[in-house]
């Protein structure tokens, strides 16, 4: 139902801007939501994007142009007058104008911060030097600050007197007099509280609290394991730079989604969109990883010449080797991708590695015997074929599915110990290992059960 209203509402717009109809598409303008309008004005030409933009009213004209995904607000800056550019981003939130101002090309951040007051410059320099994917580069400054010494009713005062400019007012942050961090208190309790009670009386003093430095994913692990909407954003030395809100780590979660999607699929990440990418960019993207696997892969055919002579000797072998494959990459699949994503949520950790080893070795050998039961029943009753190799071929499943799980489900581990992204030991990489594994393991009880002399 919202659906087919988003596309009606865009429809109306198109048709208005069509037809020269201003005055109607101010007034429907109006009754759309920012992130819709940054979406149309993405699918116009140039001219009719600028004519939109100006037809806003100037609290909306700053939300949609924080909606506008980041390549489109470097183009559309240059489309907008210096002053007007000026304006605008003056009066985005602080966190949305360093995001605006990592994108844009440097000559321009030069002409944006030229009339900028000194302060305010040299806090924007400090933010944008935080590291990357840092918890310094995601958060922001604008947070509602108390006195523990305050009442509720001053503190309400102040809420009221400042919270307009606040990116948010539902948690407020009680520093002392250097800044620092000495509890947090919600606006709920707040309102609820007797107005002569002081902030001392029923601040929490056990929060949880993050460094500029902390990586954002560990931000967004704490966001999940407290339910927290904001949290507060501390240096070395426990004083209160800044918070972080849901909404930015709503956005980290997807960038890292995306990046685990990329890696896993055995990629290299891109912070394009695919239709933004050229087929060059995709291209870069897509063959370092498949030229890796490929040469890597060469390891299977070498372990297939060395039993050239098992293999011409019985040819039936080669048919079997498909399945064995397809069957051991699945499984590792199943367990690396269940370990990426439990690494990701904080749900395992590197000293739980012993026993993710005894579970999942439990878990193969019950998969492992049930898919040669299957298989054994598939190629001697249905298929035909001869008991040894009908036994051979089953073995071979319960063995290659172990070590399937075993190294799906610790590689990640490994990976995010050693400090590379667990992703990275993903699907095509285990299959790749598991390729050679499971030849070696079927050649080898072949030999056993099919000796050539």
């Amino acid at each position: 139902m919202l659906k087919e209203y988003r596309r009606c509402a865009m429809e109306n717009l198109f048709a208005l801007l069509e037809n020269k109809d201003y005055k109607g598409l101010r007034a429907h303008l109006s009754t759309l939501h920012a992130p819709d309008i940054a979406d149309a004005m993405e699918q116009t030409q140039e001219k009719e994007s600028l004519l939109i933009f100006r037809l806003l009213p100037k609290d909306l004209a700053v939300e949609v142009f924080s909606h506008m995904e980041p390549f489109y607000q470097a183009e559309f800056s240059e489309l907008i007058r210096e002053e007007e550019l000026r304006d605008l981003v003056d009066e985005l939130y602080f966190d949305d104008k360093i995001d605006y101002l990592e994108e844009i090309p440097a000559t321009l951040v030069k002409k944006i911060l030229r009339n900028t007051p000194e302060n305010e410059r040299k806090l924007i320099n400090q933010f944008l030097n935080y590291p990357d994917y840092s918890a310094g580069s995601i958060m922001t400054i604008e947070f509602v600050d108390l006195k523990k010494s305050m009442t509720v009713a001053d503190a309400i005062k102040r809420i009221r007197r400042i919270g307009t400019d606040k990116e948010t007012i539902y948690t407020c942050y009680v520093i002392d007099n250097e800044r620092t961090l000495e509890g947090l208190i919600s606006l709920k309790e707040l309102i609820l509280t007797s107005e002569d009670t002081t902030i001392e009386e029923i601040m929490n003093a056990d929060f949880i609290s993050v460094t500029t430095h902390t990586d954002q994913e560990d931000v967004a692990e704490k966001f999940l394991k407290y339910d927290l909407l904001a949290m507060p954003v501390v240096d070395s030395e426990n004083r209160l730079v800044g918070i972080i809100t849901v909404d930015d780590v709503l956005d980290v979660m997807e960038e890292e989604a995306t990046k685990d999607f990329h890696m896993m699929a055995g990629m290299q990440v891109s912070e394009e969109t695919y239709m933004e990418s050229s087929v060059i960019q995709l291209f870069k993207k897509r063959f370092p990883w498949l030229a890796v696997l490929m040469i890597s892969a060469t390891l299977t055919s070498a372990i297939m010449e060395s039993y050239e002579a098992l293999i011409a000797g019985m040819a039936i072998l080669s048919a079997n080797i498909p399945m064995l494959m397809g069957t051991s990459g699945n499984a590792g699949a199943q367990a690396s991708t269940l370990m990426v994503r439990s690494i990701a949520v904080g749900d395992v950790e590197f000293k739980d590695i012993f026993r993710i080893i005894w579970k999942e070795f439990r878990v193969s050998f019950l998969i492992g015997c049930s898919l040669a039961v299957l298989n054994y029943i598939r190629m001697y009753f249905i298929g035909g074929y001869s008991p040894t190799l009908s036994l051979v071929v089953s073995l071979t499943l319960i063995i290659t599915i172990a070590l399937a799980k075993l190294i799906g489900s610790t590689l990640p581990m490994v990976a995010k110990k050693i400090g590379l992204d667990p992703a990275i030991m993903a699907n095509p990489m285990i299959s790749t290992i598991l390729d050679a594994l499971v030849l070696i393991t079927y050649f080898k009880i072949s030999s056993a059960f099919f000796p050539l002399g």
